[in-house]
């Protein structure tokens, strides 16, 4: 009766128990440790998608600031132009006449004179070498203008780096006349 009473007191793991425990922990480690190398290696620089989410929020608000007009903006009938008849000058898809981003004499002035842009690396307006952003000669940013409608643009710009793309889209819509009229 002594032998059954200290078997019964013994406590301890029989080697079945000790390999299901082991294997049962590393699949546990091996799903922890998936996970944390997802994570690492999808976020191993936001410094680059904020770089390319500022570059191109920049040059989408210096796009659609721009006027939408049937006429060209230095057409005297551009404010109260109804339609493209009423215009002397009419405002065509791209640049017009050496119209540049970078000019001081004939800068883009309107929406789709951005149509098909696209610099590398990232200039400001000025183009000035000395006035560029120290970091960003790695980026490149292109501007896409669609006309989904007579009276409607839709702007996209993707600005990249590497691997890291950024693309926003916007819309701008005319409205004319601008003023009364």
């Amino acid at each position: 009766m002594c032998v059954n009473s200290e078997r019964r007191r013994q406590r301890g793991l029989t080697l079945i128990e000790l390999l299901v425990f082991i294997v049962v922990v590393a699949f546990g480690l091996a799903g922890t440790l998936t996970v944390f190398q997802h994570t690492v290696r999808n976020s191993g620089d936001p410094l680059v998608r904020k770089q390319a989410l500022a570059v191109a929020e920049a040059l989408l608000d210096e796009v659609a600031l721009h006027p939408f007009t049937y006429c060209d903006p230095s057409d005297a009938n551009a404010l109260f132009a109804r339609s493209a008849a009423d215009c002397t000058v009419v405002e065509a898809m791209g640049a017009e006449g050496g119209q540049t981003r970078y000019s001081v004499a004939s800068p883009f002035n309107n929406v789709n004179d951005y149509a098909g842009f696209s610099m590398s690396p990232i200039r400001p307006l000025g183009n000035n070498p000395a006035a560029e952003v120290p970091g960003l000669q790695a980026f490149t940013a292109a501007v896409t203008v669609t006309a989904e409608a007579a009276d409607r643009l839709r702007i996209d710009v993707t600005a990249t780096r590497g691997a890291e793309t950024v693309t926003l889209t916007a819309y701008r819509f005319r409205i004319a006349p601008n003023f009364g009229g």
